[in-house]
């Protein structure tokens, strides 16, 4: 962690944004989201047999999509079940839309 940083009392909505742009961070997590986005749910195994990657890959993404809030998975013994967290969903689409409306607005930069 930079050492700089730490002191620093960020707003909720950064620290939100942070969480959801590292989950969005990596081309298989945009991969699974378009899947399940397609589909009303899905196991990890359709995954596996979706994206040409391990089953350990596979449940590392799903944990980042997670723990980001961005999906949701009910255990249905022996599998999981998961799909798109609709609600969170909604928020980060504001998050993000309001952090691009407000924060840089056609300020030139000439260098």
């Amino acid at each position: 962690m930079n050492r700089a940083l730490e002191n620093i009392n960020y707003k909720q909505n950064s620290l939100d944004i942070a969480l959801i742009a590292k989950a969005l961070g990596h081309p298989t997590r945009i991969e699974i989201l378009n899947y399940l986005n397609n589909q009303s749910c899905c196991f990890t195994g359709d995954l596996v047999d979706v994206f040409p990657i391990a089953q350990s890959t596979i449940s590392q993404h799903l944990k980042e999509l997670k723990n980001a809030g961005l999906i949701k998975g009910e255990v249905k013994p022996p599998k999981i079940k998961y799909c798109i967290n609709s609600k969170n969903w909604s928020i980060a689409k504001e998050l993000f839309s309001n952090f691009f409306e407000n924060n840089i607005d056609n300020k030139n930069c000439e260098i």
